[in-house]
């Protein structure tokens, strides 16, 4: 079987060129791996993997001085490197072959799909090239199979597991049985393998549409147990009704939601456009608010076993979200997490009660919404898609029904004034902290931000409009806006 060119991005071509033409007739150069996997399946090939058999890291080097590109070292022991154009439309890898010869280097490669390889050179020159195929990947992609290249390979590099249940969460894909029993029995392995690279993997699974069958398949595979061992307490901790599955359940059916949820944001009408550039928000190390509000899905309970009490017969969690924030924090540096991706998530965690608190108050005031958005600031909305799927995660819902539901208004409610509140919180302080200290004969200290914070909230809900207002406001007390 050919593969065509076309499958190449443009900005891509011409670090091809220069690289076969610098590596010279005597080296041949491989198009090799995932970008290969996907131009035979007629998309796309993003980055590009390449494979020389050997001095691949001087041989990039010289690449990129020429391309004026940035070089990376990824491996210097595996002679693997990165080619980075400049202004980010660029992305190739290049490794030297991991094994004496072209077959024997595809034969110990992860997955079929991904033991495929084109020669560079006959694709720049004729615009097609044979594909080389030592372990049937390509019939195994025209059936949507995940087959290991050897029953080792994940023994091998144990990170493969999650890239292996990433690659069967395609639409029609699956794992072959044989694939299946390799990560189970390498599962024990991954705590060997360095956060990064555990983090890297689960971050692409959390990308995906379908991220709550993946966590279900590395859950029965054995695989998720090693990255979040707190999973261990959470699935022997029942809950009483209204809840109808333990706590691991519920939170792997949280995770199910906030997918529903992503899948469908215009049925939060009218605010799915704001909600979807919302999501967009990059929190660093490729996490967007999307992966890291599925994290925070699967983790938002995660201290109710610790805090389990029983108080004259009822089960209780007393104090779980904010424990659980706390805990959901170690789990992230555990895991690497960027800072801001793992400030985001702590927040997620610490608040996720906060709108079924609301909900218990009765008829949200303009006050109440005014507070909620003030005090949690860009994760406003984050915490109530995942109250969402929280509420739908009881009984197993969808979170569309909740949302057009009883279980919504509070969520309707509060979504129904963001925009004037966020205008509100943005429009410029009529008071100062020398206001206040000059009106009341303070010095610094806590009153006057209380004070402060007293009038700002008054001239968000518009009951005070100048300076002297809010001075007036203040005077009179708690009574009419205090905290």
């Amino acid at each position: 079987m050919q593969v065509a060119f076309d499958g190449i991005p443009v900005s891509g071509r011409r670090a091809l060129a220069v690289l076969v033409e610098l590596a010279g007739p005597g080296r041949p150069v491989w198009l090799v791996g995932g970008a290969l996997r996907e131009m035979v399946s007629g998309r796309a090939a993003g980055d590009l993997d390449l494979a020389v058999g050997g001095g691949a890291l001087d041989l990039g080097r010289r690449v990129a001085d020429r391309l004026d590109a940035a070089f990376v070292v990824l491996d210097a022991a595996r002679g693997a490197g990165r080619i980075l154009g400049r202004s980010g439309d660029l992305a190739v890898d290049l490794v030297d072959l991991r094994a004496p010869t072209l077959e024997g280097d595809l034969r110990a490669r992860d997955f079929t799909v991904n033991a495929l390889a084109a020669p560079l050179a006959d694709l720049l020159r004729d615009g097609r090239a044979e594909i080389v195929d030592p372990t049937g990947g390509l019939g195994d992609l025209e059936r949507r199979l995940v087959r290991v290249c050897a029953p080792t390979a994940i023994v091998g590099d144990p990170v493969r597991a999650l890239r292996g249940v990433r690659l069967a969460m395609r639409p029609g894909w699956r794992l072959t049985p044989e694939t299946e029993r390799a990560i189970a029995e390498g599962a024990a392995r991954l705590a060997g393998v360095s956060p990064e690279r555990q983090r890297d993997e689960l971050v692409g699974i959390l990308s995906e549409p379908s991220a709550g069958a993946g966590l279900r398949t590395l859950d029965r595979l054995g695989v998720l147990p090693v990255l979040l061992p707190e999973s261990g307490a959470m699935r022997a901790t029942a809950q009483p009704l209204p809840h109808r599955f333990d706590v691991w359940e519920h939170s792997l059916r949280a995770v199910d939601g906030v997918d529903v949820l992503l899948a469908d944001l215009d049925a939060l009408a009218p605010w799915g456009r704001a909600l979807r550039e919302h999501l967009d928000d990059e929190l660093g190390g490729g996490l967007t608010r999307r992966e890291v509000l599925k994290l925070a899905a699967l983790l938002h309970d995660v201290s109710k076993p610790e805090t389990r009490t029983v108080e004259g017969g009822r089960v209780r969690f007393v104090g779980h979200d904010a424990v659980g924030a706390g805990r959901a924090r170690v789990i992230a540096e555990r895991l690497r997490l960027p800072r801001r991706a793992t400030q985001v998530l702590e927040r997620l965690v610490a608040a996720h009660l906060r709108p079924m608190h609301l909900a218990q108050a009765g008829v949200i005031t303009r006050r109440a919404r005014f507070r909620f958005f003030r005090d949690l600031g860009d994760e406003a909305r984050d915490v109530l898609m995942l109250s969402l799927a929280d509420a739908a995660a009881l009984t197993g819902a969808s979170p569309l029904v909740v949302w057009a539901g009883a279980g919504g208004e509070v969520a309707r409610a509060l979504m129904a004034g963001v925009e004037a509140d966020i205008v509100a919180a943005a429009a410029p302080p009529l008071l100062r902290g020398g206001d206040v200290m000059a009106a009341f004969g303070l010095g610094p200290g806590p009153e006057v931000g209380r004070l402060l914070a007293r009038a700002r909230e008054a001239q968000a809900l518009g009951l005070v409009t100048t300076r002297e207002e809010a001075i007036e406001h203040l005077r009179r007390g708690p009574r009419n806006g205090g905290t």
